[in-house]
């Protein structure tokens, strides 16, 4: 680190993470794959994890709050534009996400007080700065505040990086009074780069790999970073916009997810189960009584707690203390 190399347009050449056909240049080659960060390990056979009271599966709910900019493309679309060209300003899909943050979020943040739910807030730090009441009902209700960039773009396209993790962590401190332990990308996106510019900003996990039902170690160039199971088949993105299941698809989704797990859990490997929210969705009218049938499902079997991701990171790091780069 870093990598320097001069590549002939006639060659392909890997070197470091990049394999690339070029013209004859010389260009920086930095970062490591995934496969370099962790080790692959099957669940079987590492050693076993504990919860307290025996317990058996962890709920991990997380809501995420973003702030989608109208100079730009949405980040999604609930409704396509005529013609099928996009354009900007998309003031119809901008309009659903405004929806999420007016309404759809008290009404989520109303069930989930109701419930006793503590989620992980995964948050744009501009939420601080353009929705504070909404930012400020977070802090209130004492929910632990995940960093999730500056604003709804991805890590693939920002000029600097570490510039605007920094500045997202210095936004979301000086809202909360506390620096985030925690990192969602925006649209779950890294670079090569990414996790080794979190680590140096004081990052201690993410939450954007789903290759496992545990916690797991990965190393970056500072100190090594815990990535949580996160989940994309009971997120509501991929349900209700990509996939355009039925409301009540969340629900019957979840149960036979979490009755898989729960089964398999009696070998003594607790597992985590990440329900992933996003308030113009979840926060629907005709999609919130799933929502809240699925948490009330799911916190009413024995051995299951429901834990932030700080919660899990410090539950984990005490028996799986992290290992040296």
């Amino acid at each position: 680190f870093p990598i320097y190399s001069r590549f002939d347009s006639r060659q392909s050449i890997q070197l470091g993470t990049v394999s690339r056909k070029t013209d004859t240049m010389e260009i920086e080659m930095t970062g490591m794959k995934p496969e370099d960060r962790i080790d692959f390990s099957t669940i079987e056979k590492r050693e076993r994890l504990t919860l307290p009271d025996n317990g058996r599966i962890i709920i991990w709910p997380i809501l995420a709050l973003e702030v989608w900019s109208i100079e730009r493309a949405m980040a999604r679309m609930v409704i396509s534009p005529p013609q099928g060209v996009p354009m900007t300003p998309d003031h119809p899909n901008w309009s659903w996400h405004e929806y999420g943050m007016r309404v759809g979020f008290w009404r989520l943040k109303k069930m989930m007080d109701s419930l006793s739910v503590r989620p992980t807030v995964t948050l744009n730090a501009r939420v601080c700065e353009d929705y504070p009441e909404v930012a400020g009902a977070c802090l209130e209700a004492g929910w632990e505040f995940n960093a999730h960039s500056y604003e709804q773009v991805p890590m693939h396209k920002l000029d600097d990086e570490r510039a605007v993790i920094d500045r997202s962590m210095d936004i979301i401190e000086k809202f909360t009074g506390s620096r985030p332990r925690g990192w969602f990308g925006p649209g779950l996106t890294q670079t090569f780069e990414t996790l080794d510019h979190l680590s140096a900003a004081g990052i201690e996990y993410i939450g954007d790999w789903v290759l496992d039902d545990q916690p797991i170690w990965a190393r970056t160039k500072h100190k090594p970073v815990a990535a949580l199971p996160y989940n994309y088949e009971l997120h509501d993105i991929v349900m209700m916009n990509i996939q355009n299941n039925l409301s009540h698809i969340y629900r019957d989704r979840a149960l036979d997810y979490f009755n898989t797990l729960y089964e398999e859990s009696l070998d003594g490997h607790p597992r985590v189960v990440a329900l992933a929210m996003h308030s113009y969705l979840s926060g629907s009218p005709h999609r919130i009584a799933y929502v809240r049938e699925t948490f009330e499902t799911l916190l009413s079997h024995p051995g299951v707690v429901c834990w932030d991701g700080v919660q899990i990171l410090d539950w984990f790091s005490k028996q799986v203390p992290a290992p040296k780069n």
